[in-house]
Parts: structure tokens; C-alpha cells; sequence
């Protein structure tokens, strides 16, 4: 019997612990998605507790501490951090077999260096013997992300973000590259016509011009996409339910901004003209610039009004949906192909029934220019678990090449979820190792070895030219 979590946690054979040794391990990080704090990288802050630096915001650890009966005042609530940490130390034993009990306990150990199994009766001595590491300079926020050896960092930041903490980083000489992303969701939501108004007032300060019409809106969005390329950004990213791909003309959307600018209802139709019109804007954009245009499709938000409306979005009322993905895919997809302004672009899917489908669609525009021109990503959110990342990769391989894979992120907001990127890392060279031993693959390690580096980090290196 292995011991848990030992130095061959997930590697199965022999070979599978000389991939990830060997070949995996020591690759430095490329997290090309995630929600980290800008300001907190900026000012390189201590977190005060371990609370704060891991379970405040952290919505998986939420649903669970929800699911095993703890009241929210120890959630979201006004208990204190440690009350909180002790709800979530005692929830931990009932999370067997959820990846949350992985990444606990490898975040502990590789953080921290500790080894005990968290509940509640050793909540006490992590808590203090963690917090007490927290309070010193290599625990610093810049100091957790050189422990796990990160080179790079995309954040996700909205068009009116003024992107100072960026300039502050980038002017401190930080030897991790960190560089915004540009996310404009808020700009096309057309299903809230009172939220994308002030919104839109918001930018015309922003970016410091009036917007009276459609034509202006697009200028003012396009300063602010300039500024962030001026600001190192070259990754953009779009959270959606599907991807949106009507039919429109240009004298329908102007029609459709001036009713939204006029607080006009406006019906489902012309809601998905506008935001396939904003869509497609946006990717043009992004192609003149050579960027790496991302989307994640399918989750089902907000699905708990009351708790909604008391702690607003992103606090875990979220799943999985199951929206019609193909048809509208392939049609954005192809129109972009057609007027050759299809940017290097990584789908990434929450539903697993469309594992095929993405698998699939990312053949149809690959068109020899680049290398994984176009991604099926890894798995993700509800996905990133690994069953969902084993699932992911079988269909990739089957259907794809996985060689040209560009590999894990950790979308996180946490600076603790980085061990993220090893356990993806034993599970993909556990793979091979496997198919290896079983005389489904040949046993040219240096081969098989180069293949895990390029999806550990070269891949993703070369694809976004950093």
C-alpha cells in the first residue's frame, strides 16, 4: 500500500514516475488564465491568516462547507477567520474522493510543508503554524508564486480597468512576467440594459470621449483594447454560456444601441444580434494585434436568486449547463476563417458531453499556420478534477494531437492554487507512463519526455510568444 500523497502520488508504474521526475516536475509555470489580484501583486502584501489567503473568495471550498450543513455566518459571514478556517478544517475528512481533499492537502505541504491530514482537531496547529509562516518576506504574495516556480501570469481585467498595478509590477522589475487580459464581458451584456448603460458611462470617462452611437462605442472599446496591448497584454478572454453567431446587418446593431442607449426594451433577437456583432468586433481586434483569443462556454450561473441577492455573483450559486454548443461554434469559427482574421483561439467547455464536439471543432480551423493554432482547453472549473482532466486528454488524443497540447492554468483567484499545475502534470505522465508499460506506446523516453516538457510549458511558451 502507497502512502498518501507520497513522491509518486498518481504515478502508477515505473515509467510514469520517471516522466514526472525526470521530465515534469522541475518545468517552470505558465498560468495563462487566472482571477489573481493585480493590486496584491502590485504591493506585494502578507495575508494577514491563512483565511484570508485561502478561503476568502474560494467558492469550490464554499459549496462544500454549504454541503455538509455549515451555517453561511462561517462562510461568507461575520464570524471571525479562524471560525471559518476551523468550519472548513472540520469539512475537509467529508470531502474524500473531491478533489479539494488533493489540493488541500498539497497546497499544505507544498506551501507550508505540512503533512498532517487536515480536520478539526489539527485546525489549531496548521492554522497557527501557517499563519505564522504567512507574516514572514518569502510568504509574501510574490514570494508564493517563485516557491512554485511561476515565470508567467495573465490576470483577467475588464476594458475600464486602468491597469496601474500592471505598470506598478512591470515598473518594480518583477521578475515574473505578469500581464493583464482583456475581458469584456460587461460591454456586451445586453440582457441588462440598465447594468451596460452605466456601464458605457463608465467607459466614455475611461477612455475620455463621448458615446452617442454604435460607431462611437466600438471607437471607445477599441482605445481601450490599444491601451492594453500598449500595457503588454496579448491574451483576451470571453466567460459565456455559448458563443453567440446571428445573422445581423451593421444598421441593426446601430438601431439595437441607440434603443439600449434610450433604456428601450429590447427582445431575445436583437439581445444576440448585438452580442454576436460585439463578438466579432472583438476577435477582428484581436487578430489585427496577433493575440490569443480565449472562451469559456457553458456554465449556468447565479442559479440561487435569494443567495444572489444577498451576496451577488461569483460566491458559488454556479454549474454546469447544458447549452447547444456546435452550430453556433462552427458558424463564429468559420466566418472569421473566411475573412482570414481567425486569431490563434482556446475553447474550453464546462459541460463534459461537448468533450467530442470541442475535440473535434478545433480540427476544422487548424489550418498548418501555427502549431495548436486552435485549442480545445484543459479542463476546466467543475472539470479541473481528474476525471475531468484524464477525459479531457483521452479525447484530445484520440481526436487531436495532445503533443501539441499547451497545457494546465489554474484559474484561480487564490495564490495557493498552484499545485494545480503538478497534479495535472502526475496525471498526464501517468498516462503515458501506463500506455508505455502496456506496450501501447514505445519506450523512447527521451521522446515521450520531450512531449511532457512541451505540454508542461514549451507549448504554451511558443504559443503566446512570451
Amino acid at each position: 500500500m502507497k502512502n498518501f500523497l507520497d513522491e509518486n502520488f498518481l504515478l502508477t508504474t515505473k515509467t510514469s514516475e520517471r516522466l514526472y521526475h525526470e521530465f515534469a516536475k522541475n518545468m517552470p509555470i505558465i498560468d495563462y488564465h487566472n482571477h489573481l489580484i493585480p493590486e496584491q501583486i502590485a504591493n506585494d502584501i502578507n495575508f494577514e491568516n491563512l483565511s484570508q489567503v485561502w478561503l476568502y473568495g474560494d467558492h469550490y471550498k464554499w459549496r462544500a462547507m454549504r454541503a455538509n450543513g455549515v451555517n453561511e455566518e462561517y462562510i461568507t459571514g461575520g464570524k471571525s477567520d479562524y471560525e471559518k478556517f476551523e468550519k472548513w478544517a472540520e469539512t475537509v475528512p467529508y470531502t474524500l474522493r473531491n478533489p479539494l481533499y488533493h489540493w488541500t492537502h498539497l497546497e499544505l505541504k507544498r506551501y507550508f510543508g505540512v503533512s498532517e491530514i487536515l480536520s478539526g482537531s489539527t485546525a489549531r496547529k496548521v492554522y497557527d503554524e501557517c499563519t505564522a509562516k504567512l507574516q514572514t518576506p518569502e510568504y509574501s504574495v510574490r514570494g508564493l508564486l517563485r516557491k512554485m516556480n511561476v515565470e508567467a501570469l495573465c490576470t483577467t481585467d475588464d476594458p475600464i480597468d486602468s491597469l496601474e498595478y500592471h505598470q506598478q509590477i512591470a515598473k518594480d522589475g518583477f521578475e515574473i512576467l505578469v500581464r493583464p487580459a482583456f475581458r469584456p464581458d460587461k460591454a456586451m451584456n445586453a440582457d441588462d440594459i440598465e447594468g451596460l448603460n452605466a456601464y458605457i458611462n463608465k467607459l466614455e470617462q475611461v477612455a475620455d470621449v463621448s458615446i452617442s452611437d454604435f460607431d462611437g462605442y466600438l471607437s471607445a472599446l477599441k482605445k481601450r483594447h490599444d491601451y492594453f496591448a500598449q500595457n503588454g497584454c496579448c491574451v483576451s478572454d470571453h466567460g459565456l454560456e455559448q458563443i453567440y453567431a446571428e445573422d445581423y446587418t451593421d444598421q441593426e446593431i446601430r438601431a439595437i444601441f441607440q434603443k439600449i442607449r434610450n433604456n428601450q426594451k429590447i427582445d431575445f433577437s436583437e439581445v444576440l444580434k448585438f452580442k454576436s456583432a460585439m463578438l466579432v468586433h472583438f476577435a477582428v481586434w484581436d487578430h489585427e494585434k496577433g493575440w490569443v483569443q480565449q472562451f469559456h462556454l457553458g456554465a449556468l450561473r447565479n442559479n440561487n436568486t435569494r443567495m444572489l441577492s444577498q451576496l451577488g455573483p461569483d460566491t458559488g450559486w454556479d454549474s454546469i449547463g447544458d447549452f447547444s454548443q456546435g452550430r453556433q461554434l462552427s458558424k463564429f469559427l468559420n466566418r472569421l476563417d473566411t475573412e482570414d482574421k481567425l486569431a490563434k483561439t482556446i475553447i474550453y467547455n464546462l459541460n463534459p458531453a461537448d468533450n467530442e464536439l470541442m475535440a473535434t471543432m478545433i480540427g476544422n480551423f487548424n489550418d498548418g499556420s501555427v502549431a495548436g493554432k486552435v485549442q480545445w482547453g484543459s479542463g476546466w472549473w467543475f472539470l479541473d478534477q481528474k476525471d475531468g482532466m484524464i477525459r479531457q486528454m483521452n479525447a484530445l488524443s484520440n481526436m487531436g494531437l495532445i503533443s501539441r497540447f499547451v497545457g494546465m492554468l489554474t484559474d484561480s483567484r487564490s495564490f495557493l492554487s498552484y499545485p494545480r499545475h503538478e497534479y495535472f502534470r502526475r496525471i498526464m505522465c501517468n498516462l503515458f507512463g501506463e500506455e508505455v508499460e502496456n506496450g501501447e506506446l514505445p519506450n523512447d523516453i527521451e521522446w515521450i519526455g520531450k512531449v511532457v516538457k512541451d505540454i508542461c510549458y514549451n507549448n504554451a511558451k511558443n504559443y503566446f510568444n512570451w
